[in-house]
């Protein structure tokens, strides 16, 4: 089980960037998404693509970020450009324990640093979240990228055009 959680979502300001962690979340394999922040939109426009694409990752903001990573039972990876380099975390990460991947928006609190089970600097140079968190969540699966087969959209692999199947 993989869960994303987003501290720091600003609906104001982190609109796309927040839509786009959660798209790579679907996209590479995570379980669910949790965001500090309540946005009902978010939730509303994330499980429309997932029902038209496909996937069964759930969504839930407005939740107390500082319960949901006391609670948690696994490993708590913390994805900042401060921590271990990428490859030496991925020998310390146990692919088959549930982790919690935590994603920043603003600044993240020392409790998170002090609180993960391991903090991941993915290329330890500034860079979007959401590439970070699909670098990190593609190392994870090893290059799997899992299918989806139960939307009402499906993209078929095309060299030199677009090919959109719908069901």
């Amino acid at each position: 089980m993989i869960t994303i959680l987003r501290i720091g979502h600003r609906p104001e300001r982190d609109k796309r960037i927040t839509t786009h962690v959660a798209l790579t979340a679907r996209a590479f394999g995570a379980n669910e998404i949790l965001v500090d922040y309540p946005d009902k939109e978010l939730e509303k426009n994330f499980e429309s693509t997932c029902q038209r694409w496909g996937g069964d990752l759930k969504i839930r903001t407005g939740v107390k970020w500082r319960q949901v990573l006391k609670e948690f039972n696994g490993q708590v990876v913390h994805l900042t450009m401060y921590g271990e380099t990428l490859e030496k975390a991925m020998e310390v990460i146990d692919a088959t324990q549930d982790i919690m991947v935590i994603v920043g928006a603003e600044k993240v609190p020392r409790e998170v640093y002090e609180q993960a089970t391991i903090n991941v600097g993915v290329g330890n140079q500034p860079h979007s979240e959401v590439a970070a968190l699909g670098v990190f969540l593609y190392s994870l699966f090893e290059g799997k990228m899992p299918e989806f087969n139960d939307g009402q959209m499906k993209i078929i692999p095309n060299p030199r055009g677009k090919t959109v199947e719908s069901k």
